[in-house]
Parts: structure tokens; C-alpha cells; sequence
């Protein structure tokens, strides 16, 4: 299973670093799960 920045879990996950509820650090290590949240965060995804 591989997540793109489309996902619902990514999007969630997104939008609770974007307002301070958890840090990058905090976001689970599930596949690629932590990879497309910070891409996402910092504006490098594609």
C-alpha cells in the first residue's frame, strides 16, 4: 500500500500538522505515510 498526496489519511494528516496538533516528527511511520505528509507540508509535492 502506497499513499499519494490525494489520500484521505494524508490529507487528515496534513491539515493536523498544518495547525500545530502534531509535528512532523509525530506522524506514524505507516509505508510511505510520513514521506507524503512532510512533501506535502513543504510544498515539494508533485
Amino acid at each position: 500500500m502506497t499513499f499519494d498526496k490525494n489520500s484521505g489519511l494524508v490529507k487528515v494528516w496534513v491539515s493536523l500538522v498544518m495547525t500545530g496538533t502534531y509535528s512532523l516528527d509525530q506522524v506514524p511511520a505507516l509505508y510511505n505515510l510520513k514521506t507524503v505528509v512532510a512533501e506535502v507540508v513543504n510544498g515539494t509535492a508533485v
